[in-house]
Order: C-alpha cells, then sequence, then structure tokens
C-alpha cells in the first residue's frame, strides 16, 4: 500500500513529529510505502487566494497551483493526518491544506438536490489521523469532536465508500507524562505495523 503521511506541526522536536516517526515507522514495519508530505518543511501556503477561489468550480483551473499535492493524494491508498487538535481542529495549515487540495471535479463531485458529495478519491482506502489534544477525553466528546468529524467523516464522503478509518489520539497532553506519551508512540507505531 502506497501511504500519504500528511504532517503538521511548525516546531521540529514537537511531541508530533514523535507521532510523525512512530506512524512512518510503524508504515514500514508493515511494508508500506510512506510518502511523508511536511506542510510546515515545504513551505505549504494554506491561504486561498482571490483568483484561486474563483477558479475554485472551474476543472483544469482549480488544480493550476496545487498539481503537485493533488497528484500525490491521487495515487495513495491511504491518507493519514499527524497533526495536534488546536482549538478543537486541525491547525490552520493543515486546514488551508485541505481547502486548497480536496477541489471539486477533482476530488469529489458537487452535491445534488437531496444527494452528498460524489465519491472521486476512491483510491483512498485507509483513512487514518493522529493527534494530540489539550483537552480531555469527556470534554472532546462533550462538544461533539469537530476535528476528527472534518479529517474522518467530512473527507471520509469522498473517499471510498468502504475506506477503513482510524482516529487515535492522546487527551489531556499539557498534563501526559512522559510514561504515558512513551505509551502513546508505542500503540501508535504498533498500530500502523499492523494495518
Amino acid at each position: 500500500m502506497r501511504a500519504l503521511v500528511v504532517y503538521c506541526h511548525p516546531v521540529a522536536e514537537s511531541f508530533t513529529a514523535g507521532v510523525r516517526d512512530a506512524v512512518v515507522r510503524g508504515l514500514k514495519a508493515a511494508g508500506h510505502e510512506v510518502d511523508l508530505l511536511d506542510l510546515y518543511g515545504e513551505g505549504v501556503d494554506p491561504v486561498m487566494g482571490r483568483e484561486e477561489r474563483l477558479a475554485y468550480h472551474e476543472p483544469g483551473l482549480n488544480t493550476v497551483r496545487i498539481a503537485g499535492h493533488l497528484e500525490r493524494v491521487k495515487q495513495a491508498d491511504a491518507l493519514i493526518f499527524v497533526a495536534p487538535t488546536w482549538w478543537y481542529g486541525p491547525p490552520a495549515m493543515l486546514k488551508g491544506w485541505l481547502e486548497r487540495v480536496l477541489v471539486p471535479h477533482e476530488t469529489f463531485g458537487m452535491p445534488k438536490p437531496f444527494r452528498s458529495l460524489e465519491r472521486r478519491l476512491t483510491n483512498i482506502r485507509v483513512l487514518a489521523a493522529v493527534s494530540s489534544l489539550g483537552s480531555p477525553w469527556y470534554w472532546w466528546l462533550w462538544i461533539g469532536q469537530p476535528g476528527r468529524r472534518i479529517l474522518l467523516d467530512g473527507i471520509g464522503g469522498i473517499v471510498h465508500r468502504r475506506a477503513r478509518k482510524l482516529w487515535l489520539a492522546l487527551h489531556s497532553m499539557d498534563s501526559a507524562s512522559a510514561e504515558r506519551r512513551a505509551a502513546f508512540l508505542a500503540k501508535v507505531e504498533a498500530r500502523f505495523a499492523r494495518l
């Protein structure tokens, strides 16, 4: 399987970088090919400008600025996000990447009355996200898990209908002990090694 790992964190020595490494180790141990997309490392511009927005619904024109990243998504069998959860959702860099790269006509067909989006990323058979959250798990459930819902349910509506979905999260990150963090990294690596 070819896995596109979309990694998003501005600090090279962050815990999220350790999570990224655990995901990659696990995938490679399972024999999968890994394409690592480091949004900050590649200097991705998350801002959709005026001209890009005006061309958003125009086939061909809407891919001009993001063709390389779109091609990487289309070549993947698995799409895996590794990013912290900030203010209950993905970081602005990741959210902007989603808005710019997952364009209509290429990754989904526009909805029609009483019908949902048409699935165009049917090459994606595994959709996963690994995150850390400052909030405890019960508060995350209380507010409706918005970041998880964006990454797994929202994007889940445009990938293969039977795609496997996986969400792994370390809650109460700010007070997590070194032992708890290490156990989470081991869990992440082991889970992706079984993919």
